[in-house]
């Protein structure tokens, strides 16, 4: 019997650049109000969002991709034609195939990347992530690009009072290399399909070609709405805040780490109460940054936590070399967290 011969990959990997990029159109509540009864300070209670990012017309997934990508590349030192996969992670691109990955590898100019697109909802950075340090230890590649990027805005059904002021536009980006010390700790992760109702699309594409369209939903002008993300609130919120707690305290005891050797913490910004609550029942220290992008950016699914990374990053309430714990949770249900270093 033939013996294959072992691969050659790095010792470790970690993250080496970040990347972000936000819409120019910045949308308050009172944009959000127009089509719903409730009040600004009804939705800055129950989210803490105050504004968010739309996408205009040239703001596509691939665009905002790319924009974000360009930066986490510069940000990690190297050259593009160096990237040996493009993992991007999202549930807004429209088109079923090709994936967009392949479109933002050949426009960065990366030489013939392996690239393709995952859909992990929220907990889809945690995935790529998880996949990246995989490529790199393996020898697949040295440098994985790994994005999340979401135009939710053209998911969001601006009549459900429950979602419509949720969610932003947006996409994060790291470079994820070969390190010589452990960077990127062990992922928890998993999904409970069982509770896959609480977070779902309104309705599947095909029942627009079936051609019986009498029991599709909507609007209050009749019109038939666009499919769109809906969820129940109680069940996600109950959900997110007792069972993802525990995940991410499995995450600190997988990697060694406790709460009080914790710099910070970048919960998926779905909420600004679930993250107050996770904070609380993890007992994290008053001197943990905790991430909460969520106020001026809504909840960018898939892009919420390199978004938010870049920002802490950028505005200095984070520092490279940082212990940070990340998870993120969402439509499945599924959830992935770990505990990295910052760039």
């Amino acid at each position: 019997m033939a013996k294959i011969k072992p691969s050659k990959g790095a010792p470790y990997a970690r993250i080496l650049g970040v990347g972000g990029y936000r819409p120019t159109r910045v949308v308050p509540n009172e944009v959000i109000l127009e089509k719903i009864d409730s009040s600004d300070e009804w939705i800055r209670s129950r989210s803490g969002i105050e504004t968010r990012h739309w996408a205009g017309p040239d703001e596509t997934v691939a665009a905002m991709a790319i924009e974000a990508s360009g930066k986490a590349i510069a940000d990690a030192g190297i050259d593009a034609e160096q990237i040996g996969a493009v993992v991007v992670s999202t549930v807004s691109h429209f088109s079923q195939t090709p994936a967009v990955a392949t479109e933002i590898a050949d426009k960065l100019g990366t030489n013939k990347a392996a690239a393709f697109d995952i859909s992990a909802g929220c907990a889809g950075f945690g995935y790529g992530l998880t996949l990246a340090k995989g490529m790199v230890a393996e020898g697949s590649a040295e440098y994985v690009l790994v994005i999340g990027v979401e135009r939710l805005s053209d998911l969001t059904d601006l009549e459900d009072r429950a979602t419509a002021f949720l969610f932003g536009d947006g996409a994060g980006a790291v470079v994820v290399g070969p390190s010589q010390e452990p960077a990127i700790g062990p992922t928890v992760w998993g999904s409970e399909g069982d509770k896959a109702e609480t977070i779902k699309q309104t309705v599947p594409w095909d029942r627009f070609r079936l051609g019986d369209l009498s029991e599709l939903p909507l609007d209050s002008d009749g019109n038939i709405k666009f499919p769109a993300i809906t969820q129940e609130g109680q069940a996600v919120f109950r959900w997110a805040v007792f069972e993802m707690a525990k995940v991410a305290q499995q995450a600190l005891d997988a990697a060694g780490i406790s709460p009080q050797e914790l710099d910070v913490f970048i919960p998926h910004q779905a909420n600004v109460r679930i993250i107050d609550s996770m904070v609380k029942t993890l007992k994290l220290p008053e001197h943990v940054t905790v991430a909460r992008d969520i106020r001026t950016t809504g909840n960018t699914s898939a892009a919420s936590i390199p978004l938010a990374m870049e920002r802490l990053l950028a505005t200095g309430e984070a520092k490279s070399g940082d212990t940070a714990l990340v998870i993120g949770f969402g439509a499945g249900l599924v959830y992935a967290a770990t505990v990295v270093t910052l760039p």
